[in-house]
């Protein structure tokens, strides 16, 4: 029988042993020639930025130096989010944030924490602090319905029906609206009409227009008594672009002014894009591009920087294309025109995409296939889906699989794929049963079909994971790391790899029973 103190410490040392498996994880730390350069025991590494390193240990979580040293305690439990230049942690209390300086600004206690360079909003329940970095200084705000800091660093806060801005020169003015946009300029609205704010919180047009609507950039369109407007924000006074006693007509992102009742201008943000009599319709195909129809059933295509197809075309339909040329339609088919408005191409398919290095896709049923600049068929319509060209190659689907095609409509992979994404580096990432290959950029295999995710870093520089295990190998697929570590972290601003080592239990063993009896001292 086991004493009871037996029992006592084998329980302490399998606890101890636990312990030390979740916690005592050896970082090998190579310089980038594979030479080994230190060790550092943490259960987990990040390398957020150039400058910023965590590591988490039994000890806590820490900001740590680039020999991997902590240096800084964040006092929490893991890393719920990094936008420089803060850091914000996460603990048992909830969300706080440091200075990736190492400066506890916010302590871990709030539920939602809204970052800007120079500010942060933390929220707890309904009530709101705002940490402002250039004096140091967390404010309260109160219990409000609302409260957003903007992409700008404008703080807009709702208390009952009014919103309010708590950094600008009168924190305790009213609004019925402040609206973002994606431009530098609010949308506000008083009793007394519309009006446009700078960062500051101050009126750079007052609010007086009846109408006002944010068009695109700090641009927008307005209504005042009896004419028209479009503006265009500025850091001291807004710049009124364009006015007309004239109707201007706003749908989405199209703006037509008629002049007695009839269609006369295509406008733009500050002012006219097109003057032309004879205009009878305008439609907007994609934003910035313009099927402008004149009398006689000619057509142009019209862009910011003018016409991209001259209004001489007899067409329905005219879509932004590539290589000089434009798909077009004409009693129900589709081809190609000229910038001239010559079809080179007649319609003669159900579709057509755009051309992409000399090669256009087209389809007369549900399968698509590819046709050169000539309008000569190069791969007949068997597939569901052609992606365009780069590089000399394209992907295709069909049957639910994946293939790389050459620019002759040839299949480079004889298998299909389940998936198939090019990389920015040139690389085709490739997927089969669930497993995942590398392919270069003519689709010849650089890394077979057998890892659980690869992750190229750089050129010649590719993470891969197999049976749970992370290594490196290189174009050629020698091995750079063997695939035996946990994980592997590069630090390419410190010009070194970091590699986790697969933690061994230390198992001790009891001693085997002599005759029936055990050793002294077992």
């Amino acid at each position: 029988m086991i004493s009871n103190s037996s029992r006592f410490f084998l329980a302490t040392l399998i606890s101890l042993l636990f312990s030390s498996s979740v916690f005592a994880q050896t970082w090998d730390v190579y310089d980038l020639q594979g030479k080994l350069k230190s060790r550092a025991i943490f259960e987990r590494i990040e390398v957020l930025s150039e400058t910023v390193i965590t590591g988490k240990n039994q000890d806590g979580l820490f900001l740590l130096s680039r020999e991997l040293k902590p240096m800084v305690d964040l006092k929490g439990t893991e890393i719920y989010q990094y936008l420089a230049p803060w850091i914000l942690v996460k603990g048992p209390q909830g969300i706080g944030a440091f200075h990736e300086y190492g400066q506890l600004v916010m302590p871990l206690e709030y539920e939602e924490i809204q970052t800007y360079f120079n500010y942060l909003l933390g929220r707890k329940g309904n009530e709101f602090w705002l940490f402002e970095r250039g004096n140091g200084k967390t404010t309260a705000l109160g219990t409000l319905e609302e409260a957003k800091l903007t992409k700008n660093g404008m703080v807009i806060i709702k208390k009952g029906e009014s919103y309010y801005l708590p950094l600008s020169n009168d924190p305790e003015r009213p609004y019925q609206l402040l609206q973002e946009n994606d431009g530098k300029y609010l949308l506000a609205k008083e009793s007394s009409g519309y009006g446009i704010i700078n960062i500051d919180g101050d009126y750079v047009m007052d609010p007086v227009v009846d109408q006002l609507e944010h068009t695109r950039g700090d641009y927008f369109y307005g209504f005042d008594e009896n004419q028209y407007l479009l503006i265009k924000g500025d850091e001291v006074q807004s710049d009124v672009a364009y006015n007309s006693y004239h109707k201007i007509t706003k749908e989405g992102d199209l703006m037509l002014e008629y002049i007695h009742g009839k269609l006369r201008r295509v406008m733009e943000e500050d002012g006219i894009l097109f003057d032309g009599v004879g205009m009878e319709s305008v439609q907007l195909i994609e934003p910035g591009l313009y099927n402008v129809r004149f009398r006689e059933n000619k057509l142009g295509l019209l862009s910011k920087k003018g016409w991209l197809v001259q209004p001489v075309a007899e067409a329905d339909w005219i879509k932004g294309g590539s290589e000089g040329l434009f798909p077009a339609g004409k009693n129900g088919k589709s081809g190609f025109i000229n910038q001239n408005g010559d079809w080179t191409i007649e319609p003669n398919f159900a579709e057509t995409g755009i051309f992409s290095e000399q090669r256009a896709t087209f389809r007369n049923s549900d399968s698509w296939g590819l046709i050169d600049r000539e309008g000569r068929i190069i791969s007949e319509a068997k597939w569901d889906e052609i992606k365009e060209f780069s590089s000399g190659t394209a992907i295709a689907k069909a049957g639910g699989q994946y293939f790389i095609l050459n620019s002759s409509g040839q299949t480079l992979n004889e298998l299909g794929f389940d998936q198939v994404c090019r990389l920015k580096e040139g690389y085709f990432l490739v997927e089969k049963e669930g497993k995942r290959g590398l392919l270069n950029s003519t689709g010849q295999e650089i890394l077979p079909i057998e890892f659980e995710n690869i992750q190229v870093e750089k050129p010649g520089f590719f993470i891969v994971r197999k049976q749970g295990l992370s290594g490196v190998l290189n174009e050629k697929a020698d091995v750079i790391f063997p695939v035996h570590y946990q994980q592997v972290v590069p630090d390419w601003a410190g010009n070194q790899i970091l590699v986790k080592e697969l933690y061994v239990p230390v198992v001790i063993q009891e001693p085997e029973p002599t005759n029936g009896k055990r050793k002294k001292g077992a």
